[in-house]
């Protein structure tokens, strides 16, 4: 069952599927971030529409409704002669939802809403019993004070009566049952709406656990969807690419007095290999570079010891740091937001946070990072991007030196070395770049996935020894890492991560098997096509005929499958076999952004606008 989802800038949400089911704990129409973009709360599951016309009562969960996106997620309904469209849109930088129901009728329409509500945290499910919440009703609405939190909930309908209630209901989430996650619990129904209406126009249902809630839901609606054409106009690109633009706006997220990236929903929080890969994409293809600023600025300030963080745990916001590339992708999306701002001033800020990345992993940081004595970078278990663990087992361990890693460490010293000499600074990062570089392709004399343990294993991460701005290999080794990635890993919706001919490979993500032994071991992930494609186009020297190829092969597949109705969300994972059904996150943040970015950059032609500039102060 397809999901929707539409977000408020801080981390919370509102998202059901097409029928507006709860199928997942996560699912609900106001789950509010309360130290955004973390600590994410469920309050309102649900709101339950029934309509009576004549002597009819319809329940519009058994009215097979149509699915619309233009800037948000819309339901149409035909009822005896009465259309309703219910559109779903979040006041940005809130904790509010809002639904506006459009009714075209010539006759009398009675509406009931029955709201079901939670109080937990998201993660969590609810014992019967154990959760109370006081109501209270006022002029339009009623106030909800839960036991376990300081928040209050409100729950606004103008011009309706409320009879209250107040009764349990068992909910049985499917789609966690199926993820072998907690998928039983307990909401409460609270008491029903009624509002009568006889003639066409809109009204709306405001949920919301702000303090202060004076805006006309009317002047509201209509300033979102200025918000977003506003940011399909900054964009300057074409229509084509608006609900993608549109989907990126769904990760941007206020982080204190800066911003961040969530890195997919439901569940995920801003991961920092996450926020950086998909930063190019989320920001810079969309002309948002203050807000690009403000990440890069962001993560600086987290910066220990040269190693930027890899997560921050949603339930207390802590910073942890259990990973190799996140940093080496700091100093590259730097770089990335250079071309396309000149903001040399930046550079210069944050000059020390570059520097102490660089240090660090010479002289050695936290989790076994550090230079060996043949320059490449050497680390621990479970620290690159293909990190998960079941116990103390990693499915897909890759210590020692794993393939990008010595490809984003080489690409990382000669953007220092760049950067050093915009700012007229005497490091020499180029001297130690050679080094490295001769180091590996002395050593490198197969596709390894990990060099030093001589790994034999054909995985996608080989790609970005081209894709990257500074590649470290000649260009006959591009073009074969491109061939073999093409033959074996390549479908319709990303890159498997292992080849269908090694025999640790599963194709379905769901099996008699933990299902996190196949997220690295074939799964398919989407972000994987961006720097794919970046490779693909390179190798073939940005011809117009393989750009083209490259469209109607790896790109258009997805577009078509997903159809005209498609909100421009890609789901985080897919099986490796076909069909293909999507796991994981329903909308993923590098997912999104890497295609956009691929499809802009290496697609359309169009570069980095200082990206010329750049490389000829320095004479490349």
């Amino acid at each position: 069952m397809r999901e929707w989802i539409v977000t408020n800038g801080l981390g919370g949400y509102a998202s059901l599927t097409y029928h507006n089911e709860n199928t997942s704990k996560f699912h609900g129409l106001l789950v509010a971030s309360l130290d955004p973009p973390t600590q994410r709360w469920m309050f309102v599951s649900n709101i339950y529409e029934k309509v009576e016309i004549g002597s009819k009562t319809h329940n519009l969960r058994d009215v097979r409704g149509q699915f619309l996106f233009d800037v948000f997620p819309s339901f149409v309904y035909e009822v005896d002669g009465v259309k309703i469209i219910k559109t779903v849109f979040m006041e940005h930088e809130k904790n509010t939802t809002m639904i506006k129901y459009h009714v075209t009728t010539d006759k009398p329409v009675t509406f009931y809403y029955h709201p079901v509500v939670n109080s937990r945290h998201f993660y969590d499910v609810t014992e019967k019993r154990v959760l109370r919440i006081a109501q209270k009703t006022f002029l339009n609405g009623i106030l909800l004070c839960p036991n376990n939190t300081d928040q209050t909930i409100k729950i606004i309908l103008r011009d309706s009566y409320y009879e209250p209630s107040n009764y349990w209901e068992e909910a049985f989430y499917q789609k966690d049952r199926e993820r072998r996650d907690s998928w039983r619990e307990n909401n409460i129904h609270l008491g029903e709406f009624q509002k009568t209406i006889t003639s066409t126009g809109d009204h709306y249902i405001i949920c919301t656990i702000e303090d202060a809630f004076e805006h006309s839901p009317v002047t509201t609606y209509q300033q979102e969807v200025q918000r977003k054409q506003k940011l399909l106009e900054h964009a300057k690109l074409s229509q084509q690419f608006d609900k993608l633009v549109l989907s990126t706006d769904n990760f941007l997220v206020k982080k204190k007095d800066k911003k961040s990236i969530v890195a997919g929903y439901h569940w995920f929080g801003d991961w920092g290999r996450d926020t950086l890969i998909a930063l190019p994409g989320i920001t810079l293809i969309p002309h948002r570079f203050e807000d690009a600023r403000q990440i890069l600025l962001s993560f600086g300030e987290y910066c220990n010891n040269g190693l930027i963080p890899n997560a921050f745990m949603d339930r207390d916001s802590k910073a942890v740091y259990n990973t190799v590339d996140a940093s080496l992708w700091y100093i590259d999306r730097v770089y990335q937001y250079l071309k396309y701002t000149n903001d040399r001033e930046f550079l210069s800020e944050i000059w020390g946070v570059l520097r102490s990345i660089i240090n660090g992993y010479e002289r050695g940081t936290g989790f076994g990072i550090h230079m060996d004595h043949d320059f490449l970078i050497s680390h621990w278990d479970g620290l690159t991007w293909m990190d998960v663990k079941i116990g103390d087992y990693y499915p897909t361990p890759r210590s020692k030196k794993a393939v990008e890693i010595q490809a984003l460490w080489y690409n990382a010293l000669r953007i220092m070395n760049v950067c050093a000499t915009i700012l007229g600074e005497r490091e020499k990062y180029g001297d130690l770049a050679a080094h490295v570089k001769e180091s590996f392709n002395r050593q490198y004399d197969h596709l390894y996935d990990v060099v030093d343990t001589k790994d034999r294993a054909l995985r996608p991460n080989m790609v970005f020894l081209t894709s990257l701005d500074f590649p470290m290999i000649d260009h006959a080794l591009q073009e074969k890492i491109v061939k073999r990635v093409t033959e074996k890993l390549v479908t319709p919706f990303g890159l498997r991560t292992l080849s269908p001919e090694d025999s640790r490979y599963k194709g379905h993500y769901f099996g008699d098997y933990n299902k996190d032994i196949t997220y690295h071991n074939g799964t398919v992930w989407p972000w994987l096509l961006g720097p794919f494609i970046t490779a693909f186009v390179k190798v073939h020297n940005h011809e117009q005929q393989w750009r083209e190829y490259a469209y109607k092969n790896f790109l258009q597949p997805m577009m078509e499958i997903y159809g005209d109705s498609w909100d421009g969300s890609i789901y985080e994972i897919f099986d490796g076999d076909p069909p293909f059904i999507p796991q994981g996150c329903i909308t993923q943040a590098w997912s999104v952004a890497e295609i956009l970015r691929a499809w802009v950059e290496d697609i359309e032609g169009k570069k980095p606008a200082y990206e010329q500039i750049v490389l000829h102060e320095i004479g490349v």
